[in-house]
């Protein structure tokens, strides 16, 4: 069925699925941006903290960052989801405002909050209100190229920002990983989950197929890939219209696993997802495995998805990757369009009123 081109064109009618392959090209892209952006002299600077504002698909660019950085960056990096910002926030703080549109209201509300406190800002955007503000401002802009749906934009809305933590000294340079990112990417959509790849050998058409009528939980790794886990529930609400859950190891392990001692006939419309990473702690991935197990003999299947590449920045993309041609190839089997989201429109109109 997924093979089937006709198919994917009756239902995928705003040409989701060339967006979704063409990623590889615009993490080089990103690169682009990134690699010929400058900060101005005064950005060059010490700072206690690194703060990155946005909501939805804008945000997930930043999870990743915080992510990957894990181990490498020296100070406080927050993900902020909100109208307002934390305390700490200051003259000292790096504040990246991320909005695909421009004109998301908490976002905006963040920028407005940290111009009050005199934190440094930088802007991620295509344009709208947010543009306008800091041009009015002279904040800084990183250009973002429009005419997609925010989820979609994950390589322009972290790379650049990645290359300029280099180019100020936050972190080391980063340019060799992103290299391999686009390799392996490249080679995920051309040998492992594209469309091309037929179902037999396609790892995202069978867990796609795994995952009909089902109602996924997601696990992955406080190390790393915790920012896939909110990336592929963020890509299953709005590409296949699914609701899911997640949670993290080892977290997980100190009381959601007590949940799947259940009633077994509720457990048969759950099917367990596992992130799954060579770059783990060993005994989060001997708690994967025993965890694993459990949930087996309660008669739920679970499915493993495994991360591809060298460098870390390579594996959580590929993560990422695979989880968006999953939740594609589930939108189709739903016989649903996997790109408008006409719910959280409509929440964005009733709010304007």
């Amino acid at each position: 069925m997924l093979d089937d081109p006709k198919l994917i064109k009756k239902y995928d009618r705003s040409g989701m699925l060339g967006t979704i392959e063409s990623f590889p090209r615009q993490c080089l892209e990103a690169k682009s941006i990134g690699s010929s952006f400058n900060l101005p002299a005064s950005y060059r600077t010490p700072y206690r903290s690194i703060i990155c504002a946005g909501l939805g698909g804008s945000a997930i660019g930043a999870d990743i960052l915080r992510s990957y950085l894990w181990n490498e960056i020296k100070i406080p990096f927050f993900v902020n989801r909100n109208y307002t910002l934390p305390a700490f926030a200051g003259e000292d703080t790096l504040v990246f405002i991320f909005s695909y549109s421009g004109n998301t209201e908490e976002t905006i509300s963040v920028y407005r909050d940290a111009g009050k406190r005199l934190a440094k800002r930088v802007v991620v955007t295509t344009g709208g209100i947010l543009q306008r503000l800091a041009e009015k401002d002279g904040v800084p802009v990183i250009p973002v190229p429009g005419g997609m749906q925010p989820r979609c934009a994950t390589g322009y809305m972290s790379i650049p920002v990645l290359i300029l933590l280099a180019k100020v000294g936050i972190v080391k340079d980063n340019l060799r990983q992103i290299d391999e990112t686009v390799r392996v990417l490249d080679m995920i959509r051309r040998e492992k989950a594209g469309f091309a790849v037929r179902s037999k050998n396609n790892i995202a058409k069978k867990a796609a197929e795994a995952l009909y009528g089902k109602c996924p939980v997601i696990y992955g790794s406080q190390d790393h890939t915790d920012c896939v886990v909110t990336r592929m529930r963020g890509g299953l609400s709005e590409n296949s219209k699914v609701l899911s859950s997640g949670n993290l190891f080892p977290e997980m392990n100190h009381n959601e696993i007590e949940g799947w001692s259940g009633a077994k006939k509720v457990f048969k419309g759950f099917t367990a997802v596992f992130l799954r990473d060579d770059l783990d702690h060993p005994r989060i991935s001997k708690r994967m495995d025993i965890t694993a197990g459990i949930i087996k003999k309660e008669g739920s299947a679970v499915i493993e998805i495994h991360s591809l590449g060298r460098s870390r920045l390579a594996r959580i993309f590929s993560l990422i990757y695979i989880c968006d041609f999953i939740s594609f190839y589930l939108a189709v089997l739903n016989r649903a369009d996997p790109t408008p989201v006409g719910r959280v429109a409509e929440i964005k109109k009733a709010l304007k009123k």
